[in-house]
């Protein structure tokens, strides 16, 4: 009720009675009080009206939650759900193998619990293990490797109390059993992050190092992060086939189904913001690996963002150029930190890494199919005006024009930005180089928005 129908005497019968011919049962729910206005408000017509109105409904809502599913089955989003046999689980062997990358680990295993390890055996353990950075000359799924529910151990410790752990040296903790199949009798540090969300916890990912170490704080938030996301995105598709089951039954009611949407909604708003918190924190990953002391890649998206406004672009083609600045050097989050500490002169193959990290970077994008759409702004942005450029020498227009714009966004925080090796130059020196080479490696539209912003 608003304030002016307070200050008018209006009241929720008022309002109800006002609505009841547009949605009357939601609104008599709503009220709480379905016995009594059945009872005695509803004249036969109205209940006629009702009843029509209630088919009508379970019919409208089965279609909505049918177009949500479409929208957000296993195809559309994280495929870590729904495998049926050991052969498809090997994908958690990449994505273990990837987050040891990302944190300079030496190892990375994933554990499920048993509701999220059908095609395995795992001996109804509380927790098995679906992937491993560690190479195996045998089956890793043989082992029936995981955690029992009276297991004393830190990560199942963890797991509980929804916490996350490290240990710079285990040698200094009793609940450390090391399983020699994952050659943890080698390992000295331990990190352990819950997979999961508000309200379902799924897993558990483990980090291990053969030396003393403790994750930097950007990579463990970025971890944290994955493990929420992973958590929001398998309870969603849960969810999604719970419904899909609960939309074949013939006598499935309007309320069920009401309350099916509302939960559903509200993952796939909990999935937006774990996505869009995923690439923040893996933007400022990706600063802390290549060593900027600012953060550079939320400098470079906020300009490009910018430079959008100035250049007239609408929202949506925006907001992926955004995101495209968060993560147009992805590829270095794969790299060894020691590539970007060394002051001295890189060999070869080091050099050859550093040249193609946007290519291992677009690879990684691709298998997170939320931010597909960005690829293209990421993949072109070493590209040169001129045609001189990488990694297919296109040439002015036929670059994509979010391309272009992080290019010159990119170059300009850059040259900017203090880094390791060297001072950040002043604005005007950076607006005269950038400008010498307008025409060349820039596009000269982009160059003038950057002065009309910049300046």
């Amino acid at each position: 009720m608003t304030d002016r129908e307070e200050e008018l005497g209006a009241s929720l019968f008022g309002r109800s009675l006002d609505l009841m011919e547009d949605d009357p049962l939601e609104e008599i729910f709503a009220l709480n009080m379905g016995d009594f206005i059945s009872e005695y408000l509803i004249s036969e017509d109205l209940a006629v009206k009702i009843s029509k109105d209630v088919k009508d409904k379970t019919t409208r809502l089965k279609s909505q939650l049918k177009e949500l599913i479409s929208i957000y089955s296993l195809d559309n989003t994280l495929c870590v759900l729904g495998f049926s046999s050991q052969d498809e689980y090997v994908v958690y062997n990449s994505i273990a193998k990837t987050l040891a990358q990302i944190l300079d680990s030496d190892a990375c295993h994933i554990y499920l619990t048993k509701e999220f390890t059908k095609g395995l055996n795992t001996d109804n353990k509380l927790l098995g293990l679906v992937g491993s950075s560690v190479d195996f000359n045998e089956d890793i799924y043989s082992k029936k490797l995981g955690y029992s529910e009276n297991d004393d151990s830190i990560v199942v410790q963890a797991f509980k109390n929804l916490e996350k752990v490290q240990i710079k040296n285990v040698l200094e903790i009793d609940n450390f059993v090391p399983k020699n199949e994952l050659r943890e009798q080698d390992v000295k540090s331990l990190s352990v992050v819950p997979i999961h969300n508000n309200a379902y916890v799924v897993g558990i990912i483990v980090i291990e190092n053969y030396k003393e170490k403790m994750i930097k704080k950007a990579y463990m938030n970025l971890l944290e992060t994955i493990g929420r996301l992973f958590g929001t995105s398998m309870h969603l598709q849960k969810t999604i086939e719970e419904t899909e089951n609960i939309l074949k039954e013939d006598s499935v009611q309007a309320e069920e189904l009401q309350h099916i949407r509302a939960e559903l909604t509200a993952l796939i708003g909990d999935l937006g913001t774990q996505q869009q918190a995923f690439v923040e924190k893996l933007a400022k990953a990706v600063d802390e690996k290549g060593q900027y002391k600012v953060a550079h890649s939320q400098n470079t998206a906020e300009l490009s963002k910018k430079l959008c406004h100035e250049l007239g672009l609408n929202e949506k083609t925006t907001d992926l150029v955004y995101y495209a600045g968060l993560l147009q050097n992805i590829g270095k989050i794969t790299l060894p930190e020691s590539l970007f500490t060394n002051k001295g002169k890189l060999s070869k193959e080091e050099w050859e890494k550093l040249q193609n990290h946007p290519n291992v970077g677009v690879n990684l994008l691709m298998n997170i199919n939320f931010l597909s759409e960005v690829i293209p702004y990421i993949h072109y942005h070493k590209e040169r005006w001129d045609g001189g450029g990488e990694p297919e020498g296109l040439k002015g227009n036929s670059i994509p024009f979010g391309s272009r714009i992080i290019a010159v966004a990119d170059a300009y925080t850059a040259m900017t930005s203090d880094r390791s090796y060297r001072e950040a130059m002043s604005k005007e020196k950076a607006l005269e180089i950038i400008k010498q080479e307008a025409g060349a490696k820039w596009d000269p539209d982009v160059v003038n928005a950057l002065f009309n912003v910049v300046k």
